[in-house]
């Protein structure tokens, strides 16, 4: 597209917003991307790009993957603009080109790596036309925007150019399935011991073949649709994956990969499957950038994930666990449920899901939390669980409902005093479960409970004294 008059103004006006938040010091905003797209709707589509973009989507792991990717290139020693400091939708990757531009808007780098939401794709995709795609996986989401799986599928299709190479889920039939008529290559992990093919979750939206409608045979469920299916009135079946993880050693952190024929070895940051996933796609899409193996594995081994995300700490003898849960999503909140079963000894867990933005005025849809495996909290080395937040009444409800004794549970509308209803004596790590935008208070309560343990173990020294 050609530019114009109002895009130079939108330009031109957004750089001067961006100059006024850098004097008042403000970063990490999505602004001046705002503005340009108020003042200029097609202004992404006029904005000139750098010769080489790589965008990575999906339901869950995006943000995790993209700051793998990123931080992998950097320790490689590529310079590239991306949109890890503002949102994934048009202001934010909007914002990003215009920072690493000229005045007049000409791309000062020649490569770009942008997180994309995939219910903008339409907004995204045909004005940026990357030459790689990553999509981690396909979920039913926030039911405000993208409950409905197909409904995003449409979206994508509509939405990814021909000239698109795929890097995708062969594991996730949804997810390999996307815009079957562009070139692409597959990320799996391969069947590990003790795996099974019953689905252990309340949900799973892949149950019939998408080409004949006949019901699948699954010779392996790793958790809702995620696994290996074959359909046995057409033959259809999932993909043979190109990059793949053949085993995992969840004690020591470390996974075998073959990647499109080498074989490596490498640590994981932690021992949740998404994790290794995100590890395993993270390996395939800079395998298909052009990194080889012996330069790839040396900067993936220092790799961790985002402390927005997940991080321990340790007081004493006990742990304090920040884990990103993600309201409204059903699916990453039974995976962050398991992964707070499988952890090991007794746990403690606080619980403030609500959506941020819903929160303020209590008009969150609940149907979701029917969706999520609370089932998973209802576990003997689940010693005790505080829901809090605004719908508070209503995860105490749920927890009942997953059967959750009354005794094990309190619940509290101020998340502030969550950590009150929590007695550390008798665990050996407390979980803070997290929505996206609430991190700053999930560090508050962290600073609580970490008083908490660390008064416990004064107490404990002085006894044993």
């Amino acid at each position: 597209m050609k530019r114009n008059l109002r895009f130079y103004f939108a330009l031109f006006f957004a750089k001067g917003t961006a100059l006024v938040l850098k004097l008042i010091r403000r970063k990490g905003t999505s602004m001046p991307g705002s503005w340009a797209l108020i003042l200029c709707p097609d202004f992404l589509g006029r904005m000139e790009k750098p010769k080489r973009i790589i965008g990575i989507t999906g339901t869950n792991g995006k943000t995790t993957v993209s700051n793998m990717v990123e931080d992998s290139l950097t320790a490689l020693g590529y310079d590239f603009v991306c949109n890890r400091s503002g949102t994934n939708v048009g202001s934010g990757v909007s914002s990003a080109l215009i920072a690493q531009s000229t005045f007049f808007g000409r791309p000062k780098k020649d490569l770009a790596i942008f997180e994309l939401d995939e219910r903008s794709a339409p907004h995204l995709l045909p004005y940026l036309q990357p030459q790689l795609l990553l999509c981690t996986n396909i979920f039913r989401d926030s039911y405000k925007r993208n409950a409905h799986m197909e409904f995003i599928l449409d979206i994508l299709n509509g939405s990814i150019p021909p000239e698109t190479r795929l890097v995708l889920n062969a594991d996730d039939l949804l997810c390999a399935g996307i815009k079957p008529e562009n070139q692409r290559v597959y990320f799996g992990i391969d069947p590990q011991p003790g795996e099974d093919n019953v689905c252990r979750n309340i949900v799973q939206d892949v149950r019939v073949c998408p080409h004949c409608g006949a019901r699948l045979d699954w010779d392996l469920i790793r958790y809702h649709h995620i696994g290996r299916a074959r359909c046995p009135q057409c033959g259809f079946s999932s993909p043979q994956a190109q990059y793949k993880v053949l085993s995992f050693d969840p004690d020591h952190l470390k996974v075998q990969m073959d990647l499109n024929g080498q074989k490596v070895a490498l640590t994981v940051p932690n021992a949740s499957t998404i994790n290794v996933y995100n590890s395993l796609s993270t390996a395939a899409l800079l395998s298909e950038f052009g990194i080889e193996p012996d330069r790839l594995v040396p900067v993936m081994e220092k790799l961790g994930v985002s402390a927005t995300r997940y991080s321990e700490e340790t007081v004493g003898s006990r742990k304090v666990i920040l884990h990103l849960a993600k309201g409204q999503n059903p699916i990453a909140c039974s995976r962050a449920f398991e992964n707070i079963r499988n952890y090991p000894g007794k746990k403690a867990v606080i619980l403030f899901l609500d959506d941020y933005f819903d929160a303020l005025h209590s008009v969150e849809n609940t149907a979701w939390l029917f969706d999520t495996d609370f089932e998973f909290l209802n576990d003997p080395g689940v010693a005790f669980i505080a829901a809090a937040g605004a719908r508070h009444w209503d995860v105490y409800l749920r927890l009942l409902l997953a059967g959750v004794p009354r005794e094990k549970m309190g619940h509290i509308e101020d998340v502030e005093h969550a950590a009150d209803l929590v007695d550390p004596a008798g665990v050996d790590a407390v979980f803070i479960l997290y929505d996206v935008y609430t991190i700053g208070l999930a560090n508050r309560v962290k600073e609580q409970v970490r008083r908490q343990l660390a008064a416990c173990t004064e107490k404990e020294t002085a006894h044993e004294n």
